[in-house]
């Protein structure tokens, strides 16, 4: 199963994710990434891995 995994101490709420694939990330009230559904579907792999590696701080990653 698909799983994203946010590490919120490196997040610096730029919001790259939440501009690619909104309906997964949210940079929440407190500037940090909120991920809103961490086991998206494979079918959405392609389209949250690309949010996923737009992070330029690396703060998130996906786990199979």
């Amino acid at each position: 199963m698909l799983k994203i995994v946010a590490d919120r101490g490196k997040c610096e709420g730029l919001g790259m994710c939440e501009a690619m694939a909104d309906q997964f990330f949210e940079v929440g009230e407190d500037g940090v990434v909120q991920v809103l559904d961490e086991t998206p579907p494979e079918a959405d792999r392609q389209f949250v891995d690309a949010a996923v590696q737009a992070c330029p701080v690396a703060a998130l990653r996906l786990q199979d």
